[in-house]
């Protein structure tokens, strides 16, 4: 089946089986492998995007299912000659360690300073609560988020 969909603001198509995942369309099909695949389980939100407005984890949504969305994958947010607030943050305040988590924590952040721009604390750990780091401890991650707040 062919799915038509618009990825960072641009229409793309793939064809697609009944069994892969968003996740594997937008790496293996579209190239944007910016988006990590770790778990395949929904568990670790290293593959989050941002799919309709919501942020989801993209190994659990079927590529059928996202026929006609408008997804936002970490490409969407910088460019290696301009980064995103929050990608600059993160290299700033060492919330960049082994990297695996990082484009999917980025993509939770953005999504939530978007529709928030003032969380609390316990806003900020609830909306990056589905999204695992085993290096840094959260500290650099939690004072990167609040470094791109304070700059507004």
């Amino acid at each position: 089946m062919i799915i038509r969909l618009t990825v960072n603001g641009e229409p793309r198509h793939a064809e697609v089986a009944g069994w892969e995942s968003l996740l594997w369309v937008l790496r293996e099909r579209l190239g944007l492998t910016g988006t990590k695949g770790a778990c395949e389980q929904g568990e670790c939100g290293s593959c989050s995007v941002v799919l309709d407005g919501d942020v989801v984890c993209s190994c659990l949504v079927m590529a059928a299912d996202a026929d006609g969305a408008q997804v936002t994958t970490i490409e969407g947010l910088g460019t290696p000659d301009r980064l995103h607030p929050l990608q600059e943050a993160f290299v700033a305040e060492g919330a960049v360690q082994c990297g695996y988590c990082t484009p999917g924590l980025v993509v939770a952040a953005a999504h939530l300073l978007e529709t928030n721009p003032s969380p609390t604390s316990g806003e900020v750990k609830e909306a990056l609560s589905g999204n695992l780091c085993r290096c840094t401890g959260y500290g650099a991650i939690l004072r990167a988020l609040a470094a791109v707040e304070e700059g507004r």
